[in-house]
């Protein structure tokens, strides 16, 4: 099952047999708004915090995942889940509401894909008959914890990312249909000493160049072996070093498509969203609702897509530290 260094390899093919995304009002606005099984009108969602709006977003997403593989949530075995805020309280009091046994993860934004590879890891080896796998972020809830809440009206430099309202999930097993999860690709810890929040996806790019290099040195393979390689959400500032990065390591992306769900989500001519998206769910919520469907209509065969992660917090920015990141990788083909 070991790969190379660092990389999975699932023998057995577990399969996205089900998913769901669920999306705030600004998200349903954007290009991909066809795609998403629920779009909110506000960001409240009846609740009164953003908080806990974020969880309704997550257990949304989870029971219609399930629903749409016409189980109950007693067959699942393991819930994979985690976000953005302080002891990922959105995912935990999800799965408080669903009664799972729970693993609860921080990856960051990154969270979507590493809890899509650990979900695949345990069904893969006969660990689980089915595993939920999912993510949130709320723009509201981030803005307020990270930057400033939105109250304060500041001003943000081009530099900076519009974090996604929205939560996606997905269900694994080795039966049913769907497309197929090949292979995943654990990132390292990468921190080029940017300390700017504001300047997220320069910091994340590095590490989603790490992570690719890895996933191609360890399989062996050439970029040009997929139709599709996304990142997560290094939007245009990330998207740019990133492309640089890989010619200089002489990664010849360019014989196939690279593109980033943080600058496919949103419409740039028609929303203020600065350099692109952000979020846990941004990843999430373009994977689960936007690629698969174009994998399930053949459009895709093979798509590697490496979510990307800013590991610090309010504590770590106020001391002044560096921003470490990370990207975790995942390869999804066509059940054909």
């Amino acid at each position: 099952m070991l790969k190379g260094h660092q990389s999975w390899i699932f023998e057995n093919k577990p399969k996205i047999v089900s998913t769901a995304t669920v999306v705030g009002p600004f998200e349903g606005q954007g290009p991909l708004a066809d795609d998403f099984d629920i779009i909110h009108a506000d960001l409240y969602l009846g609740q009164d915090s953003w908080e806990k709006a974020e969880k309704v977003l997550f257990e949304e997403s989870a029971s219609l995942a399930i629903e749409h593989a016409g189980l109950t949530k007693e067959q699942i075995q393991f819930f994979f889940g985690g976000d953005l805020m302080n002891q990922i309280i959105s995912s935990s009091f999800a799965a408080r509401t669903l009664s799972i046994p729970y693993l609860g993860l921080f990856g960051a934004c990154s969270t979507s894909m590493e809890s899509l590879a650990l979900a695949s890891y345990i069904v893969n080896s006969g660990g689980a008959e089915y595993a939920l796998a999912g993510t949130c972020s709320h723009n509201a809830s981030v803005e307020k914890q990270f930057r400033y809440p939105t109250e304060y009206g500041s001003q943000k430099p081009p530099t900076a990312q519009f974090t996604v309202t929205g939560s996606g999930s997905a269900v694994v097993s080795l039966e049913g249909n769907g497309p197929a999860i090949t292979s995943a690709t654990i990132g390292r810890v990468i921190d080029m000493g940017i300390t700017d929040p504001f300047n997220m996806g320069a910091a994340m790019a590095p590490a989603a160049v790490d992570t690719i290099e890895a996933h191609l040195r360890d399989l062996q393979i050439k970029p040009s072996h997929y139709d599709l390689i996304v990142t997560g959400d290094l939007s245009k500032v990330g998207f740019e070093i990133a492309n640089e990065l890989l010619e200089r390591h002489d990664i010849p992306i360019r014989e196939t498509t690279y593109q980033d769900c943080g600058m496919m989500i949103y419409d740039y001519e028609k929303q203020n969203v600065q350099a692109g998206a952000s979020g846990c769910a941004c990843s999430a919520v373009v994977t689960y609702g936007h690629l698969l469907k174009r994998v399930q209509k053949g459009e895709l065969k093979r798509i590697l897509v490496v979510a990307t992660g800013a590991l610090l917090s309010p504590l770590s920015f106020q001391q002044g530290e560096s921003i470490p990141c990370i990207a975790h990788a995942v390869s999804i083909e066509s059940g054909e």
